[in-house]
């Protein structure tokens, strides 16, 4: 037996007791004719105490012992003399007996501590040494326990969990998919699934009701904060559902585990906004309500004065911060400056600051009335020391998401975005199309078996732009954290919505007919939905990005560091496959 015990686990109530414990060298420490060893494991840490006085060589053996060397120890736990409130097993100590070396260990390249002195890319090529830091073990426990409590939950619902295949067809809508070469089959290629979208609406057919996986998938996208090449669904499927009966559940499956993950009792029904109101009032479909700032339309009162960059705008729109009118013009230029920026794209910026008096002082003041500016701060019932900020542009879409990065910059600035508050809405309602200007064609906003609206079809043929869908995103602190839709079970249906996406029938049954003909067995109107269970993970760690809830993410080239992957093929595999690599000079 290797241990009795774990470092986490002794308490003064074990004082007088002979135990075996087994776990890394956290740190050593001589004083005097003692030395005091911090040991570690993924359940807390010791402190052994080696006594020259009582065993010369014990304790010289132990001064040996270098950071993250592997070692058993057997002693009897004794009172500590100078407690450690900060630990757990702060009370106790180790006295120890025997001491075994069980693997040596070189200098880590960086401390394993909370605040290591480690970079991200060499913690990344390390991540094995990483993992034992406890801030990052701490995030991969939080993962195991909101997997249980998902399962528990969809267990209690009804729920099947049932895999489906990793080696799939590839399918072009979408984002672009990971490709496997078959070597028996040369010439032909898999694709690592986007989604087990089509396979879990033919589990709905083959009336297994209630479906659920918690899965692996695969993008081949450019990556950012939330994104990671490969990252996992907790996905879901439910037959003779209409999208209320698919929001309640979800949203009760939410507030499961926001009490018994976080222990937050969340009582009142999630706000439900339509993605028009979204778009209008916050300029995302992924709104942050932990703080207000709603865009106000300010057309009607700034246009018509004079001032060419209003007059001669298709939108002007503003947000007022609340208290904000102390800013300096040094702050306020560096707000100009910050949607200048080339990824924010905004010609420049116009402020007005509430005065103490109730008047209206603003970077605009020589084409404006004191009458008008009254109007301006009428409009957001602003008070003294608010800041209005306003923007304006020729494409009312893109100034509006202009605004929301003006909004969110300055949710951050003011310390409004707290990690420990939550506000959770329903996004529904979206478009069903989006007009692509590189394929030149509408293309499905969320995938091309949504179900559209009842109400809209008719639309399909005479103005498919303007039809919703019966769609509908969860949105938590501006972060959407899963989405779902009703989907199409009418074979006619699905056919119509090919053809506005631009398949010809031939297409749309070479590359989905299995589903087309798998409705005409007799489908059950079905929908469902999926959750990010990295972005959930990260949400509830208050973390800025998924990566340290992975065990072994990618950097943000979309590598694997560690694994040095991916990575060329030796040419006797790419002869097995029948492959050539041609690579085109970029």
């Amino acid at each position: 037996m290797y241990r009795t015990n774990t470092c986490g686990e002794l308490r003064i109530s074990d004082a007088g007791k002979v135990v075996t414990l087994a776990g890394w060298v956290q740190r050593v420490r001589k004083m005097g004719g003692m030395t005091f060893v911090d040991l570690r494991d993924r359940y807390g840490i010791t402190q052994v105490v080696f006594n020259n006085e009582v065993d010369a060589d014990l304790c010289e053996a132990s001064n040996h012992l270098g950071r993250e060397y592997v070692v058993q120890v057997k002693g009897s736990v004794a009172e500590r003399s100078s407690k450690n409130a900060a630990l757990p097993t702060g009370d106790i100590e180790i006295i120890a007996q025997q001491l075994s070396v069980l693997n040596a260990s070189e200098v880590p390249p960086f401390t394993i501590e909370d605040d290591t002195d480690g970079g991200d890319e060499l913690r990344m090529r390390y991540r094995y040494l990483d993992l034992r830091r406890n801030a990052v073990r701490k995030n991969l426990e939080l993962r195991h326990r909101m997997t249980m409590e998902v399962r528990r939950y969809l267990d209690s619902k009804g729920f099947l969990e049932i895999e489906t295949p990793m080696l799939v067809g590839s399918t072009p809508e979408g984002a672009r998919d990971f490709v496997v070469p078959s070597r028996m089959n040369p010439g032909q290629f898999y694709a690592l699934p986007q989604s087990p979208q089509t396979l879990k609406q033919l589990l709905m057919v083959s009336g297994m009701d209630r479906y659920f996986q918690i899965v692996k998938c695969f993008r081949d996208e450019d990556l950012r904060a939330d994104r990671q090449p490969e990252f996992t669904q907790i996905d879901c499927e439910m037959s003779f559902v209409e999208q209320d009966d698919i929001i309640n559940l979800f949203e009760g499956m939410a507030k499961h585990l926001f009490k018994e993950i976080r222990g937050i009792d969340l009582d009142q029904p999630f706000l439900r906004m339509s993605w028009a109101d979204a778009m209008k009032y916050y300029g995302s479909d992924k709104p942050d309500l932990r703080f207000g700032m709603k865009f106000v339309e300010l057309m009607d009162i700034m246009k018509g004065h004079g001032f060419g960059v209003f007059d001669n705008a298709a939108y002007i729109g503003g947000i007022c911060a609340k208290g904000a009118a102390s800013y300096t013009r040094k702050q306020l230029d560096s707000l100009t400056e910050y949607v200048k920026r080339p990824q924010i794209g905004a010609k420049g910026m116009v402020y007005a600051r509430i005065e103490p008096d109730g008047n209206v002082k603003s970077s605009v003041d020589k084409f404006y009335s004191q009458d008008v500016l009254q109007q301006l701060k009428a409009a957001f019932d602003a008070q003294p020391g608010d800041l209005i900020l306003i923007l304006s542009g020729d494409d009312a879409m893109k100034t509006r998401k202009q605004l929301c990065e003006l909004r969110l910059e300055m949710g951050n600035q003011l310390g409004l975005r707290d990690k420990n508050k939550f506000a959770c809405l329903w996004v529904v309602d979206f478009p069903m199309f989006e007009w692509s200007d590189e394929e030149q064609r509408l293309m499905a906003m969320h995938h091309p078996f949504t179900h559209p609206k009842d109400e809209d079809i008719p639309l399909l043929d005479s103005d498919p732009a303007a039809v919703r869908a019966d769609a509908y995103d969860m949105v938590i602190n501006g972060v959407e954290v899963g989405g779902g839709s009703i989907r199409i079970h009418d074979s006619a249906l699905q056919a119509k919505m090919f053809e506005i996406l631009g398949f010809t029938p031939e297409k749309a049954q070479e590359q989905f007919g299995f589903l087309m003909n798998a409705f005409k067995f007799g489908a059950p109107p079905h929908g469902g939905l999926a959750y990010g269970l990295d972005r959930w993970v990260s949400l509830f760690a208050g973390l800025d990005s998924i990566r340290d809830c992975i065990a072994f993410p990618k950097n943000n080239s979309g590598r694997d560091v560690m694994l040095d992957a991916p990575a060329p093929l030796d040419q006797k595999q790419l002869d097995e496959l029948q492959l050539a690599v041609d690579l085109k000079d970029k």
